[in-house]
Formats: structure tokens, sequence, C-alpha cells
């Protein structure tokens, strides 16, 4: 292991000092208030080394500023990975490390951010009064309010936390046809026509489904921060992921989605899928991780645990993972993997770290400099887990932590 924690040191290394200068971004003409692909979401490698005694906050310093600079969005389709959002958030994790810093800027996202999560529960709550569908856009953590009550949480703003965790109980309740709340009127790509769709479907995932709003729910509560009915919603949540939960010779499963048709006329489920943390099993996985660490659930937890080790153990799921980035690459699975094993119940899943960060240092390679899917990502899974450090506490940005 230690000849492999160091390989892994030395490749997350090389990929921080070939991001070293925010002017390859702007070539690039990348957005740089995106946590997922721009300025804001490079500062997390760069923070994280740092504070880790293994980079400079030079570095560090100057992604947060091309991040900050600028007009930054606060309109009411922004969220965590994107706009005012993202960059404060970024700003958030680096002050993790390195208390002090930002503390004005960090406090006018404050006031701007609260403004517009307030914005947004007041849609979402109209939206529902109306019997409509709901939308990616509206609930989930890439840019709905999974996503800002991630940030309240973080920046310990009770108040309004308390208040999306609320909008959340209220999502999970059926609609009055008897689908699940958060049922959205959309493909999983939104503008997509496609017509296995044309009456929507629900997503399980933690990027965009379900899951995400689980996993939120469930830290909320691991804080002691709860609302009416929270646990109640975690119960909903569990039910449905139960009665979608597919069996494999390696161990549990979840689909990506559920269409009308599957709903209603016992479709087949094709499956398993790639298990990658956006839609695959591991983010389902560590969403009812989480929900069992909070509820004190332990045959909650071995089903999590034993379907996060039945995507490690079955080659045909490790092998459909073609990419290296978090998102939907072994650089999800690996931090996934790393996190569920810190709490896990057994250390079945920590056995499986060294040979994950093998593939990944072998398959690093990308033309992406990103924080999702590309490069900045890919490091940042590599460093924390050969290190055993978590700093900046980054991958709260995924629901992991």
């Amino acid at each position: 292991m230690t000849h492999t924690v160091h390989t892994a040191l030395e490749a997350a290394a090389d990929i921080a000092h070939s991001l070293e200068s925010p002017d390859q971004l702007a070539e690039a003409g990348t957005p740089a208030q995106s946590l997922a692909a721009g300025a804001a979401g490079i500062s997390l490698l760069h923070s994280e080394r740092a504070a880790s005694g293994h980079g400079d906050w030079a570095s560090a310093h100057a992604w947060l500023t091309i991040a900050l600079s600028g007009d930054l969005s606060a309109r009411d389709n922004v969220g965590l990975f994107f706009g005012a959002p993202a960059c404060a958030f970024a700003a958030h994790l680096a002050t993790q490390a390195r208390p002090g810093i930002l503390t004005r800027a960090l406090s006018q996202f404050d006031t701007s951010i609260t403004n517009l999560t307030r914005r947004r529960l007041t849609a979402a709550h109209t939206r529902i009064n109306r019997g409509d569908p709901a939308a990616f856009r509206e609930y989930d953590l890439m840019r709905g309010l999974t996503g800002l009550g991630v940030y309240h949480l973080q920046r310990n703003h009770h108040n309004s936390t308390r208040a999306v965790l609320s909008y959340l109980v209220r999502l999970t309740h059926p609609r009055p046809d008897g689908l699940p709340g958060w049922w959205v009127g959309h493909a999983p790509i939104p503008d997509d026509p496609d017509p296995a769709f044309a009456h929507g479907h629900a997503n399980l995932g933690m990027a965009h489904g379900i899951a995400g709003p689980l996993a939120l729910l469930a830290q909320a509560a691991r804080r002691g921060i709860t609302v009416d009915g929270h646990l109640d919603a975690l119960d909903r949540i569990r039910a449905w992921l139960d009665t979608w939960q597919q069996p494999h010779p390696t161990g549990p499963w979840w689909p990506y989605w559920i269409t009308c048709t599957q709903l209603h006329d016992d479709a087949s489920i094709p499956g398993p899928g790639r298990p990658s943390w956006c839609y695959g099993t591991p983010g389902v996985a560590r969403a009812q991780q989480l929900t069992a660490l909070a509820l004190g659930d332990t045959a909650l937890q071995r089903t999590s645990e034993t379907a996060l080790l039945g995507c490690l153990t079955d080659p045909k799921q490790r092998n459909s993972l073609t990419e290296p980035g978090l998102c939907h690459g072994l650089a999800g699975l690996l931090r996934t993997t790393w996190r569920m094993a810190e709490d896990a119940v057994t250390d079945e899943l920590g056995e499986h770290l060294p040979p994950l960060i093998t593939t990944l240092i072998e398959y690093r390679h990308t033309n992406s400099p990103e924080f999702l899917t590309g490069a900045a990502g890919v490091a940042l899974a590599l460093h924390t887990t050969a290190a055993n450090t978590d700093s900046c506490a980054w991958d709260t940005t995924l629901l992991l932590n």
C-alpha cells in the first residue's frame, strides 16, 4: 500500500502542477463561476492540497480570485454548481482550512443566497400547490434546492436549512395521482423529446434524483437539525428505494430511473448500470448508508454496504467505468468507496481501495481540467484518499460527507 500511496500522491501533484495557472481556463472559455467546470471547482484542489501541506495557498488564491471576479449570477436559475452559490461554497471550503479569510465576501454571499433560497422555496411550494410535476432544477443537488440546502447546512444557517428540509419533506409526499412527489415531467436530459419519457420519470440518483434529498435529510438529522415529518420523509424515500431495489449475485443495485411504463406495467429494468456517483448504485448506496447512520438502522447499513461491494466485485460493473472523473467515472467510485469504508461495519470495502487507486492512476489522463468530470476531481480523489486527509471537506459538494 505504501508504494500505491506514494504513486497516487505523485500523480495528484503532477495534475495540480499542471493546473497552477488559471490562464488555461480562460483560453478554453469555461465560465469561472462554475463549480463543475470552472475556476470555482478547480480552486478546491489547491485549497485541499495547501491545507494538507502538499501545496501552497498562492495557487488556491489565484483560482479563487478568478472565480470571485466579474458579475456573479444570483438569478433564480443558479445553484450549488453554478453562479454565486458555487463561488461562495468554494470560498467557504477554503476557509475550513484557513479560517478568517474572505469573511466579508462570505457575509455578502450569505445574504444574497438566503434571499435566493427564499424565492426558490416560494416558487417550489407554489408549484406543488398547483399540482404540477417537479423538475430537476427545482429540487436536485446541482441547481436545485437540495444543493442550496447543502450550502446552508455547511454555513450553519439553521433557519434556511430547516426551510429547505421542510420543502424536501413535502416533496416526498405522493401526488394526488399516486406518483411520488419528486416525479419530474421531463426526460433525464430535460430537453430531450424521448418518447420513453413522455410522461416523465422518477430519478433515483444522487446528482438529479431522490438520493440527493435523502442524503441531505440524513446528514441534517445526524447533526440534530430536523423538522416536522423529517423521519417520516426518510422512511418514504427508503420504502421507494426498497421497492425498486434489484437483486444480483454480487449484491443489490438500483436503476437510474423509473418510467411510467415500468411503474404501471411491471416492465423489465435493465441493469446493473455503470457504478457511477451521479446516477448509479454507489451514490444511492451512500445516501442509504447515511440514512442508516442517522437512524441507527444496522440492517439498512449492511444492505447499502453490500450494494457498493457488489459494484466493486462484479467485473462487468467495474469495467463499465471508462472515464476517470468524479461524476460518472473512477474517481467518483473511489471517493464514494473511501467515504463508505470510513463508516462501514466491516473492513471489506477498505480492502478495495488500493486496487481502485491503482486503476485510477492508470486511467487518470484527461484533456479536461474540470472538477466534476476532469483532472481536478481526479487529483482530489487520489490526493485525499492516498493522504487519508480531508482538510476542506470538498466532497460535501457531492453529498458524500
